[in-house]
């Protein structure tokens, strides 16, 4: 509600999805129409579906998703606004038509699937999940799925235990390109290759990126790493320069529209940013979250001056490209 300046529930949706527009307008330069393909650019902002949470036996249970976002109506605002976004689907891989959901999916274009596992009930390592990840090959699609601790989407189920970066092995060793959220900047869990000991989740995830099977399949996104509490491991991961090859930006909004998470005095008393920088920021904070983030992600600095590098703010050419195909939807409603 804070982030749609929602005053109360009525009608929250249709207040969500308007302040979004309002603020990409303000972050997405004016649409480039490209004749040599028919339409708009792909925008650059990306709007994630949410699957809800089914049992492993195919039956969807509504009193443990906390929140449903179906894919068709994530595609529906992208081909409203084409130049500003793109649709990410979500499909819960235990639900008995997810083959065919998937290939609905591409069908529309999609080519990136969203998971949040600690809260959505799915065992990225399970292997009633190879044949959606063998699927997920043939359709050429790649896999955002939220690694680390979760809090946020919780209201219904969470189960923080796969939310551990070494489940995402099965997907992997399938072949399947996998971004990991939030770079597991947040939370611990079981070591699983060295006998269940208790690590943070941020030291599997490096671990599984600097293994050389796995560089052309394992990437990372920023998004809310500059939250007060992922402080330690963004300092941790402005230093991982070896893995800033694969590491592509995200907002995580509409958390950074939430001023509880952000604190920039703590940006700029650990050496993040400057004073100036800082007095800025907040500025900008005011006028557009989403614009913040972004400018907060390009200040930022390690202790020895280590940032993001412009690549990490572009579309990565190892990932599928980011495409909707407007003519299959008809007319938006």
């Amino acid at each position: 509600m804070a982030a749609a300046q929602s005053p109360d529930m009525e009608g929250g949706d249709l207040q969500y999805i308007s302040r979004l527009i309002r603020l990409a307008r303000h972050f997405v330069p004016a649409a480039v129409f490209d004749p040599t393909r028919s339409g708009y650019r792909s925008g650059t902002l990306c709007l994630l579906a949410f699957d809800k949470f089914y049992e492993k036996n195919g039956s969807p249970d509504r009193n443990k998703t906390t929140m449903y976002i179906p894919n068709e109506y994530a595609v529906q605002i992208a081909v409203e606004f084409p130049d500003l976004f793109v649709p990410f689907g979500s499909v819960n891989p235990y639900r008995h038509d997810a083959i065919q959901e998937l290939e609905k999916c591409a069908q529309l274009g999609v080519t990136i699937i969203k998971w949040l596992p600690n809260s959505m009930g799915i065992d990225p390592s399970d292997e009633q999940c190879v044949p959606f990840y063998m699927k997920m090959n043939e359709l050429g699609m790649a896999l955002l799925v939220h690694i680390g601790e979760e809090h946020a989407v919780n209201a219904a189920y969470i189960n923080n235990r796969l939310g551990n970066p070494l489940l995402l092995r099965r997907a992997l060793d399938c072949g399947v390109k996998v971004i990991g959220a939030h770079c597991a900047t947040e939370g611990m869990s079981a070591d699983l290759d060295n006998g269940g000991v208790t690590v943070s989740c941020f030291s599997l995830f490096l671990r599984l990126m600097r293994e050389d099977k796995y560089k052309g399949l394992l990437f990372g996104d920023i998004s809310a790493t500059c939250g007060f509490k992922r402080l330690p491991y963004l300092k941790q991961l402005l230093q991982a320069t070896d893995i800033h090859d694969r590491l592509v930006y995200g907002s995580d909004y509409p958390v950074p529209a939430i001023n509880l998470v952000v604190h920039t005095s703590k940006l700029l008393r650990q050496g993040f940013i400057t004073q100036e920088e800082a007095s800025v920021l907040n500025e900008l904070y005011n006028y557009n979250p989403l614009l913040f983030d972004f400018a907060c992600k390009r200040l930022v600095r390690g202790p020895s001056g280590e940032k993001f590098p412009p690549q990490v703010f572009k579309a990565h050419p190892l990932l599928p490209p980011f495409r909707h195909e407007s003519k299959l939807l008809g007319s938006p409603v």
